[in-house]
């Protein structure tokens, strides 16, 4: 497993999984081990993956100063890291939390982006963010599934603040609820840094109008990718994230939910490889 000094200090380790050319890889939660990516849907057939742990995750070390965890202050890590590996420039695929920070990244280092590949993304480096009602309308397509009647009204009072997060209304961030998804779920807890979480969207980690302005000038494509299920974000938020990017393309995989590698693997790695090979 290698590793990586940071400019203060804290020590990072990365983990390279199959063959082929690079594909740098930040995870979400945020702040969870990248060991929940698993193989991105057999990815790893295709590109050598390199799967960052976030400072204070997985196999990473925790830093000395926990306000470190914030999301602006890790875009430095990610230079490092680059440089770390020897790559000029990068391909850089980032899920869900982890695409604020990759767009973080290429605003301040446009010209070591040589494709953004951005899964699920949330979007609040942008000042975007998906809504409770997002989430309830993308909830509402699950109507037909066996489980939606006693999880819908939980999720709806979690949203709305009038409840604690509960297990019960897990199966809406998954495209199919079966034995993969329930697995994938229960590793969370362990693999997930709950006070970084708390930390990476701190005040202060985004300057919207700043990030567009420097994004305008990303000249690399970018891939917007979502599931046709998943609430944050649903395909609308995402097209609208495309539009930040003056060249973006924006897909939307059938079916799937925040996991879309989970959901649907071969269409997820025929789709990533159409837009990485192109």
């Amino acid at each position: 497993m290698p590793t990586f000094a940071t400019t203060d200090g804290t020590r990072l380790a990365f983990h390279l999984r199959g063959e082929g050319e690079p594909l740098a890889v930040l995870p979400g939660g945020p702040m969870r081990a990248s060991a929940y990516l698993g193989d991105l849907g057999g990815l790893t057939a295709h590109r050598r993956l390199a799967l960052l742990d976030l400072r204070g995750t997985g196999d990473s070390q925790v830093p000395a100063d926990p306000a470190t965890y914030r999301c602006d202050r890790m875009v430095e890590d990610v230079e490092v890291w680059r440089a770390h590996m020897g790559l000029e420039h990068m391909d850089l695929l980032a899920h869900s939390a982890g695409a604020a920070l990759a767009m973080l990244y290429a605003a301040r280092h446009p010209h070591r982006i040589r494709r953004l590949l951005l899964i699920t993304p949330n979007p609040s480096a942008l000042g975007l963010r998906a809504t409770p009602e997002d989430r309830l309308a993308a909830a509402r397509l699950r109507a037909d599934e066996p489980w939606f009647a006693p999880a819908f009204p939980a999720y709806r009072a979690w949203l709305k603040g009038e409840a604690e997060f509960d297990d019960v209304f897990l199966p809406f961030f998954h495209g199919r609820w079966d034995d993969t998804a329930r697995a994938h779920t229960d590793a969370e807890l362990h693999q997930t840094n709950e006070e970084a979480g708390e930390r990476y969207f701190a005040d202060g980690a985004f300057t919207p109008d700043a990030t567009r302005a420097a994004l305008a000038a990303l000249t690399a494509p970018v891939l917007v990718y979502a599931g046709e299920v998943d609430g944050g974000p649903r395909p609308g938020l995402a097209r609208r994230t495309a539009q930040a990017f003056p060249n973006a393309e924006c897909a939307v995989q059938p079916g799937a939910a925040h996991y879309p590698w989970l959901d649907d693997p071969q269409w997820f790695v025929r789709r990533t490889l159409a837009f990485l090979d192109r």
